[in-house]
């Protein structure tokens, strides 16, 4: 790391649809924001395949594809980007502190945009299956298993398009799903039962995974009748939710019991000048165009921090 300090106006941690929107916003308030883009540079949405509730593209468009036109909005109007790793915080006293692998950072202002990340299942060897027939992202990993049985677990948005999405390559999927009614949109769900290749497992969850360097069957078990059967699955893709990543902020600002960043309706943490924006304080939604408003306000309540209002 450099010993020579950076002193910035605003840093925006995280580079995905809220970091973004953000940024777009403090550009143009003339701020000159730096985003620190993370290992993940733009987070979930980039493993969406086709994004369709997104206002202005009703034939849809690709989550990588929105990242881009983002990016580029918001470097056009000054944003600078670098793809660095912030390693610590401290927001006790200001101006805020933001070390990365590289660099020492003082910031007058932060907006916390860091997203959230896929939910493990628990199950044993769920780890060292990972990247051998577990997988958490369909539009990354589907096309290894063209010809193949394959399950889905989950019952939400997430699941249901990735369940879909695997019918390109599939020979059968399973939706593996705990409860009786699937919670994902109507028209995916309805979508999704049209097609032949698709099985939906009610009441049913996943118990057992088999194999030792890769997936070779998975045990699974009605919650109701208690009777277990094994599936000859060679990909499990799981889809069962995020968590927020606020590991790096636990003791520098009010997190609540789940992990997520506490805000008011204006963005604002309880550290003065901190602010907080997407999936990493707003559970329960997991949407880009959430995500951007809440970027947008945060970035908004930021320019309003610094000129003393």
């Amino acid at each position: 790391m450099s010993d020579k300090v950076q002193k910035e106006k605003v840093i925006i941690i995280g580079g995905g649809p809220a970091g973004l929107a953000a940024a777009i916003y403090t550009s143009r308030a003339g701020l000159n924001p730096l985003v620190i883009n993370g290992p993940e540079p733009g987070g979930q949405i980039t493993l969406t395949p086709d994004l369709e509730t997104y206002p202005g593209f009703p034939d849809g468009v690709g989550g990588f594809e929105i990242i881009e036109k983002f990016t580029e909005q918001a470097e056009k109007f000054g944003s600078r980007i670098v793809f660095e790793v912030v390693e610590k915080v401290e927001f006790e006293d200001k101006p805020h502190i933001i070390e990365t692998d590289s660099q020492r950072y003082e910031a007058e202002s932060v907006i916390i945009a860091t997203g959230s990340e896929a939910k493990r299942l628990g199950v044993k060897k769920e780890e060292e299956l990972t990247g051998n027939g577990i997988s958490y992202c369909a539009t990354c990993d589907g096309a290894f298993f063209k010809d193949k049985e394959v399950a889905v677990v989950g019952g939400g948005n997430v699941a249901l398009e990735e369940a879909d999405f695997l019918t390109k390559f599939a020979s059968k999927v399973y939706l593996i799903h705990r409860r009786d009614k699937l919670r994902g949109d109507k028209i995916l769900a309805d979508r999704l039962k049209e097609k032949e290749k698709v099985e939906i497992l009610w009441n049913t969850e996943v118990k057992k995974l088999n194999g030792e360097n890769k997936l070779s069957s998975i045990i699974i078990k009605n919650n109701e009748t208690n009777q277990q059967k094994e599936l000859n699955v060679k990909g499990l893709f799981m889809a069962i939710g995020y968590d927020p990543r606020t590991e790096l902020f636990k003791g520098q600002i009010d997190l609540d019991k789940d992990g997520y960043i506490i805000t008011d309706k204006r963005q604002r943490t309880n550290k003065e000048g901190v602010f907080a924006a997407g999936d990493v304080q707003e559970p329960g939604f997991n949407q880009v165009v959430v995500a951007t408003g809440t970027g947008a306000k945060a970035a908004m309540q930021a320019d309003q921090y610094l000129v003393g209002y």
